[in-house]
């Protein structure tokens, strides 16, 4: 920290919505030179209090003090004057543009015959040396750039402005290892310029890996402030969700891992699955009862299977059979009426309807399954409402809120309750956690448990191995779009024992090789 004298004070703040009181008299303080992590579970606050920083929301009590002096922002105008700019997870720059374009969108510079073209680019190509991205011809198209690239960009135009507060929302959801470090590397750069970076993840180990300090909300009350080196993972992670970490660790211990004999029927089995560029050809079989992990690096094949599997891509060969019956399931109304659901990563273009309500979103699974021809009767829908937002544990349970207000975290709950609701034998659930805080996490991964022991099978994808590990009774491991091994779950196999059998592109001892089941 590079100042005593905070850049931002936020003192008191409550915000009320209807029939929910978002921010409970909410303090947060943030000081130049610093990189400060919002933490809590979605819904606790953090995104109305950067709204309410940024003149999104007005406040309905407390005080924003910036350098000192009461602000009223009453809009993201107001912001940019007070000297902060926020770049979100999904990149708001204009694609159709050049890189310098999108730098000075707005500033460009002026002659007395309109823009200076010239001139322009050339105070973009000085913004981006500044984050030590002089490499970058301004005059190439944005959509030439890495998507990771892409947000330095973004930071870069909002630093044209001289912006002393700068806001990071979730800008590492679609990075990787080497793209997140690069991100790092000019946060760094900000803050040693004095620059204090406001940054929200749900990713612990980045969050301690940048992160100088902590407040964590909880329900949309402050619950504290604190030194990241002086808070270890287990006491935060109990700060944020309100109780004993040892719950998140329960279902190591509990849930009894699944050995299915080779004569009992599968409830789903696929010989020969395959299209061209997508997969090749796969041997898949899912026993009621268990959890069938797809684990491999971005690009492996994971959803590209899970896709073929639900019908929504159509394969090139193979046969399908659904407890030794054959079925020609070639798209995702007829995998809906075999029981198959099909639950996708992208949470935002292919799960939530923004503008619907949380009813008519939770409902739209089931409708779709009777047909849109016979709508359902009141009773029915109010029936599925009622028990999946108990018992999902939505939060808030209005089922008259557009879906838009809700967290990620809840919002992914309404999407599980959508499909949950269509009683199915095979569940597939791709990235079911991404970017959703450890509370809303754990509930989730409860759930995939409990259905499991319903009788539900599930397939489980996720990027972090971790989780695939403790969820598991078979791994099925990807790479370069086909099956390179599948592994019976146990004591032997962890996240890194996957990695290296990934990297050495063979099967461990606990494994079977291509074509055989478990």
């Amino acid at each position: 920290m590079t100042a005593s004298v905070p850049i931002i004070e936020m003192k008191g703040i409550s915000i009320s919505f209807p029939g929910v009181k978002a921010l409970d008299n909410v303090d947060f303080t943030l000081y130049p030179g610093e990189v400060h992590t919002l933490m809590g579970e979605n819904g606790a606050g953090k995104s109305t209090l950067i709204k309410a920083l940024t003149g999104v929301y007005a406040i309905d009590e407390g005080e924003i003090r910036v350098l000192g002096e009461t602000r009223r922002l009453s809009g993201t105008a107001d912001a940019q004057d007070a000297g902060i700019s926020t770049v979100y997870q999904e990149v708001n720059l204009c694609s159709n543009l050049s890189i310098g374009e999108n730098v000075m969108l707005g500033h460009e510079t002026r002659g007395p015959f309109g823009i200076n073209w010239k001139a322009t680019h050339a105070a973009a190509s000085e913004a981006l040396q500044k984050l030590g991205l002089g490499h970058l011809d301004p005059r190439l198209p944005l959509s030439t750039l890495s998507l990771a690239v892409q947000q330095l960009v973004a930071i870069s135009r909002s630093m044209v402005t001289k912006s002393k507060v700068l806001i990071l929302d979730e800008p590492t959801s679609s990075l990787d290892a080497v793209e997140v470090e690069q991100l790092f590397r000019v946060m760094r750069n900000l803050r040693d310029q004095g620059v204090a970076i406001l940054f929200v993840s749900h990713f612990l180990d980045q969050v301690y890996a940048i992160s100088d300090r902590l407040t964590v909300l909880r329900n949309g009350q402050f619950v504290g402030e604190y030194m990241t080196a002086e808070l270890d993972r287990s006491a935060l992670i109990s700060k944020m969700i309100g109780k004993d970490i040892a719950s998140l660790r329960s279902l190591d211990s509990e849930r009894a891992r699944k050995d299915h004999p080779h004569d009992e029927a599968p409830v789903y089995a696929a010989t020969g699955l395959s299209r061209r560029g997508s997969v090749e050809e796969t041997d898949l079989q899912l026993h009621a009862g268990e959890v069938v992990g797809f684990a491999g690096l971005l690009g492996s094949g994971r959803t590209e299977l899970a896709r073929l599997i639900y019908g929504a891509d159509k394969p090139d060969t193979g046969s399908v059979a659904m407890r030794g019956e054959t079925v020609d399931v070639k798209n995702p109304a007829i995998a809906l009426s075999k029981r198959i659901a099909f639950s996708s990563e992208n949470r935002r273009d292919e799960g939530i309807i923004r503008d619907l309500s949380v009813r008519e979103n939770l409902i739209l699974g089931v409708q779709a399954k009777r047909g849109w021809a016979r709508p359902l009767p009141r009773k029915e829908v109010e029936a599925i409402v009622s028990k999946y937002l108990v018992e999902l544990g939505v939060r808030p349970a209005d089922p008259d809120r557009p879906i838009r207000n809700l967290s990620g975290g809840n919002q992914q709950k309404v999407l599980l309750g959508r499909w949950l609701a269509t009683k199915p034998e095979v569940l597939i659930l791709d990235e079911p956690t991404r970017g959703i805080d450890v509370g809303a996490k754990a509930d989730i991964q409860e759930q995939v448990a409990a259905l499991a022991d319903e009788g539900v099978a599930v397939v489980f994808i996720s990027s972090e191995l971790d989780e695939v590990v403790r969820l598991s009774d078979r791994i099925v491991v990807m790479k370069d779009h086909r099956k390179i091994a599948e592994i019976v779950n146990g004591p032997d196999v962890t996240a890194e024992s996957i990695v290296t059998t990934i990297a050495e592109e063979g099967v461990t001892a606990d494994s079977t090789p291509q074509g055989a089941h478990s």
